[in-house]
């Protein structure tokens, strides 16, 4: 049920942009879906016309982007919270953090992140993971866990967590192992240890069976003392 909502005085724009935004929050969380959020529906809602929401929307695609940037702050702060302590782990858990927030908001992640860019330059969305995830590997290369340019190992490690999410959300139907968290954990340290190895391989590498020896090796002297946390 919707009703008129009444004219708004002069100065009243920026509330009436906020309960439309509030309409459309309300209408993709009860679809599922960007499809549902047509400039007419959302007025209905909102209880306003249609050419009120253009007053404040361009077009569908401003406000759908406008929308789904409104969770956007909540993902700044679940990376926050995790950064401080020991680098690497503090790394690993930002990780496991983005899988989390992707999935928690399909939707969203899928608009913002999952399909091309409409305008100019590198989307706000976009722009402010790849700031969060240059931040936690910076932290990483100046304890030396982590060689080499922060960027190009910011780009890589979130291409690896962005192709895990991506996949779980567009292709629900796939037979994925039933604990999510364990693949997320798997895609991460693969992604986390291989980053970290692979700046101190040699160009031309042994054959596999001394490399096995090898890294068997590496990973017994990894083993920690009882009562460290793990990556």
């Amino acid at each position: 049920m919707t009703t008129r909502r009444v004219r708004a005085r002069r100065g009243e724009g920026v509330l009436l942009r906020e309960e439309i935004l509030r309409a459309a929050e309300d209408l993709l969380a009860e679809s599922g879906s960007e499809d549902a959020l047509t400039l007419r529906a959302v007025a209905m809602r909102a209880g306003v016309s249609t050419p009120s929401v253009y007053m404040h929307f361009a077009d569908k695609e401003a406000l759908v982007e406008a929308v789904c940037l409104r969770v956007w702050g909540e993902f700044g702060r679940m990376f926050s919270e995790n950064l401080g302590g020991d680098p690497f782990i503090a790394l690993g858990k930002c990780g496991r953090a983005y899988a989390r927030f992707a999935l928690d908001h399909p939707v969203q992640y899928r608009v913002l992140m999952m399909r091309a860019s409409t305008g100019p330059g590198v989307p706000p969305a976009a722009a402010e993971c790849f700031r969060h995830m240059v931040n936690a590997v910076s932290a990483c290369v100046e304890t030396r866990v982590l060689e080499g340019d922060p960027e190009e190992l910011a780009l890589g490690l979130w291409s690896a967590v962005h192709g895990c999410v991506s996949l779980l959300i567009a292709q629900p139907s796939f037979p994925w192992p039933r604990d999510r968290e364990a693949l997320i954990d798997h895609i991460v340290r693969i992604a986390g240890f291989g980053t970290a190895l692979y700046s101190r391989l040699p160009q031309k590498l042994p054959p596999s069976a001394e490399l096995a020896v090898a890294l068997d090796d590496f990973g017994a002297r990894l083993v920690p003392d009882a009562g460290e946390p793990g990556v």
